[in-house]
């Protein structure tokens, strides 16, 4: 198909970056600006039914497997093979596009590398635009640098030592301020997966590989339809055979739980497999039965491991419906930054990380992920173990799994309470992420664990849902807005003793702070910590 002539319209608003014309070239946007016409009106149309099913479970308090659906569920299918780029997935890496994390991902001996403009990612506009320039000069090898302050240089390796590249864009409910087409904001899903796809699908295919695509924040089979849509449309524009295109989707919201099969089926020839992405996951839970009382109050973040009743009905269920599919199952996140300095800390970390790993395989799952490459063997010693020269246990159908709707909301099935130090860790997590994000980085180390805007999501939710439900912690004080700010202001003068006068006034810490109690304090709860968050976003 002929690219159409690039948009009188298309605005570009940012000051010029390094290179970006070979990013936004007009063919680029044109592309761009299609996508927009053609699918943009659909995803108001269901951030729309997001809000209605919200209100739904705010009046039920419950969620059930989709009745119209039903027929997809009991008939017999299966997605697409694999390509082999995307067959063994034993381990995948997380992490942004800069230009260092770029190179250190592709060299980590992981399978796949999960190249985040999502939660690991602020969306500054550099962020945006530098993060694809990275991707096109890695596939075409030019990406090798010093690091000025250190002098260590950076190489990739030989290309059949590199991971795949599964490339992940914003979610449906962020838009784009930079970039406008008709008068109106382009959503960030569009340009992230629209300039991505434009400038390496080709060159992908050229490698043996292809554009392959996490889908983030999924809500619905409806959802996943637009996303097939999509790659149907974007596969015709740029001429390569429909199926080139392959999307895992991130089951890390509670009413995706319940519609997997469906998502499978609505992205059937360009399916690779689901994932179970763990801290969204539990924001999400907290988001949809935030006000339906004590039995859906969740304790502190690190009390809700893996092994709660509810989290194994979710990824049990997980593993079992990709196998019965032919797709791949992909575990949750190893989060833990090895210590430089405390060799007992990394120990102890090092053997929860296995513990993790070791029960995902055992379960069924074919590919888990790690934050850091120091985690890369453990995660692969733990499937290694399993799998053997096999690429994935899609054999194992995990028929023994039998899971009821209440199942994956029985939440107080866990043998847990919320604690004053949850509060306090919450808090505590929340400043110093947010400080971060406004300053244009998304992933962040915070006491040793790679933070990411899911994490900060828990923290401000919890929060929320702890005063509005009035719980009382284990010191007899009541959650309430005013202890929470009285934790904050403590967290801020901490951060202030701990930094440095100056180091303090060059950050954002007030703004990170004032944010956090809005996101946490306000009776009409947003959506998402980043919508407010990108407003005041520099860049």
């Amino acid at each position: 198909m002929s690219a159409p002539a690039p948009s009188p319209l298309a605005i570009v608003d940012a000051e010029p970056l390094p290179r970006q014309d070979e990013v936004l070239t007009d063919a680029a946007l044109a592309f761009v600006a299609e996508l927009h016409r053609n699918f943009t009106a659909r995803r108001d149309e269901l951030l729309t039914r997001r809000q209605d099913r919200r209100a739904e479970i705010a009046r039920t308090s419950t969620l059930d497997f989709r009745p119209e659906t039903a027929k997809i569920r009991a008939a017999d299918w299966k997605v697409a093979p694999a390509p082999a780029a995307l067959n063994d997935r034993r381990v995948e890496i997380t992490g942004p596009t800069d230009r260092k994390m770029t190179i250190n991902a592709l060299n980590s001996g992981a399978k796949v590398w999960l190249a985040d403009f999502e939660d690991a990612s602020a969306p500054t506009w550099e962020n945006v635009v530098l993060g694809q320039l990275n991707l096109i000069d890695a596939y075409e090898r030019r990406i090798d640098f010093t690091d000025a302050r250190s002098g260590k240089s950076y190489a990739l390796k030989d290309a059949d030592q590199l991971a795949t590249v599964v490339m992940r864009p914003r979610g449906w409910h962020l838009e784009e301020r930079h970039l406008q087409f008709d008068g109106r904001p382009v959503p960030g899903a569009l340009v992230d997966f629209g300039l991505y796809f434009f400038h390496n699908a080709q060159r992908l295919i050229d490698l043996g590989k292809g554009p392959y695509f996490y889908l983030p924040k999924t809500e619905s089979y409806l959802e996943a339809r637009l996303w097939n849509d999509i790659f149907v449309f974007a596969q015709d524009y740029v001429g390569i055979p429909q199926g080139t295109v392959r999307a895992t989707v991130l089951i890390e919201t509670i009413t995706a739980a319940y519609e997997m099969e469906e998502i499978l089926f609505e992205l059937k020839d360009h399916a690779a497999g689901l994932n179970a992405g763990r801290w969204d996951y539990l924001f999400s839970i907290v988001k949809n039965f935030r006000d339906g009382g004590a039995k859906f109050v969740l304790p502190d973040r690190n009390a809700v491991t893996m092994t709660a009743p509810f989290m194994r009905a979710y990824t049990e269920l997980l593993v079992r419906t990709c196998h019965k599919r032919g797709a791949h199952a992909i575990g949750g996140m190893a989060a833990f930054i090895p210590s430089r300095r405390d060799a007992e800390v990394n120990k102890v970390a090092f053997e929860k990380v296995k513990a993790d790993k070791d029960r995902e395989a055992g379960d069924g799952f074919d590919g888990s992920w790690v934050a850091h490459p120091d985690l890369v063997p453990i995660a692969m010693a733990s499937f290694d173990a399993v799998l053997g020269d096999k690429p994935n246990q899609k054999d194992r159908l995990r028929e023994d799994v039998s899971v009821a709707p209440g199942d994956l909301i029985a939440i107080d099935s866990l043998d847990a309470r919320p604690t004053y130090g949850g509060l306090v860790s919450a808090v505590q997590v929340g400043t110093r992420y947010i400080e971060a994000w406004l300053r244009g980085l998304g992933a962040v180390a915070i006491f040793n664990l790679m933070e990411d805007a899911a994490t900060a999501e828990i923290s401000r939710s919890q929060i929320w849902q702890w005063i509005n439900a009035g719980v009382v912690f284990e010191n007899g004080e009541k959650a309430t807005a005013e202890l929470a700010r009285k934790v904050a202001a403590e967290e801020l003068a901490a951060i202030r003793a701990e930094i440095g006068e100056e180091a303090f006034a060059a950050g954002k810490w007030q703004q990170a702070h004032d944010l956090l109690l809005k996101v946490s304090l306000d009776a009409d709860y947003a959506d998402f910590l980043t919508l407010p968050a990108y407003d005041q976003l520099v860049g």
